[in-house]
C-alpha cells in the first residue's frame, strides 16, 4: 500500500460537496459553507478534524498511535490524525466525511 499524504487529504476533502480550500495560519484549511472541517499543519504528516470532545477522548485512548490532541486544541472539539497510522484511503475518507458532516449545513446532509 502506498502511504497516504496530504495530497490525499486535499483530494478527498475537495471531493466533498461545496468544499473550498483556504490558507489560514500558513496552512491549508478546508471549509464547507465557511466552516472549517480539516486543517493540514505544515509538516504534512498529520491533519486535524472536528471531533466532539467525548468521542475525541475515547479515540485518543483507544488508538493513541493514530489520534492525539495538540496542546492548543485541548479546549476545542478537534483531534489530530497521523497519516502514517491510517489503514487506507477508505479510513481517511470516513474521517474526513465525518468531520465535514459536523460542519456542513443541514441542507447538504439531507438525503
Amino acid at each position: 500500500m502506498t502511504p497516504l499524504t496530504s495530497d490525499d487529504v486535499r483530494t478527498i476533502a475537495l471531493a466533498l460537496p461545496e468544499t473550498t480550500e483556504k490558507v489560514a495560519w500558513s496552512m491549508p484549511t478546508f471549509r464547507v459553507a465557511g466552516k472549517m472541517f480539516v486543517t493540514v499543519p505544515d509538516d504534512e504528516t498529520s491533519f486535524a478534524v472536528r471531533c466532539p470532545k467525548v468521542e475525541r477522548d475515547e479515540l485518543v485512548l483507544a488508538e493513541p498511535a493514530k489520534f492525539w490532541v495538540a496542546a492548543h486544541e485541548a479546549g476545542s472539539a478537534w483531534v489530530r490524525v497521523r497519516l502514517a497510522a491510517l489503514d487506507d484511503a477508505d479510513e481517511l475518507r470516513d474521517i474526513l466525511t465525518d468531520s465535514w458532516r459536523q460542519a456542513a449545513p443541514p441542507r447538504l446532509l439531507e438525503p
